[in-house]
């Protein structure tokens, strides 16, 4: 990523508080140090039964619980990324009600940007369809670059014993 801070540019991750958002900070970060821009570290969040359910049931201190969940889970992210430390960049946070892809397509607008993703976990053909990838929408929509950081390690030996694969043993020289 070249200097975009004279032009408006900024880093917008994605954060969710699982291992592969919490390696896209990291890279996030790792960027912003190289490039001298700020971090906008992005929880995407809707009330409970999801925008439609509150349409039908609207119930303010629904809302505001679920905000405030979501500030709670946004500092803990942040807490478990950094270990209470400074991040060594600029970094603004926020909790931004609405659908995860397009509210993190929308908060990277600027030119210069870049938004940063976990790549999430490979999922089946049924559960694409259902629940669609928010990295896959991001990279077709967004009006930046798009980067999509890999699963950790640890977060694919995690999904394996999940599906009762058990721990592999790791490779010669690691």
């Amino acid at each position: 990523m070249t200097d975009s801070g004279a032009d408006g540019g900024r880093i917008v991750v994605g954060i969710s508080g699982s291992l592969g958002s919490l390696a896209a900070l990291h890279r996030a970060v790792a960027e912003a140090r190289r490039s001298d821009v700020e971090v906008l570290a992005v929880l995407c969040w809707t009330p409970p039964g999801d925008e439609l359910g509150y349409r039908r049931t609207p119930c303010p201190p629904v809302i505001e619980a679920g905000r405030d969940a979501a500030v709670a889970r946004l500092r803990q992210a942040l807490d478990e990324a950094f270990a209470g430390r400074h991040a060594g960049v600029r970094l603004r946070c926020q909790a931004v009600r609405g659908d995860t892809g397009h509210t993190l397509v929308r908060c990277a607008d600027r030119p210069g940007d870049l938004l940063v993703l976990g790549a999430g976990r490979e999922r089946g053909r049924l559960a694409r369809l259902v629940h669609p990838s928010v990295t896959a929408y991001c990279v077709r929509h967004a009006a930046c670059p798009v980067l999509a950081v890999p699963r950790p390690p640890l977060q694919r030996e995690l999904e394996a014993l999940e599906r009762g694969g058990g721990l592999r043993e790791p490779a010669a020289g690691n």
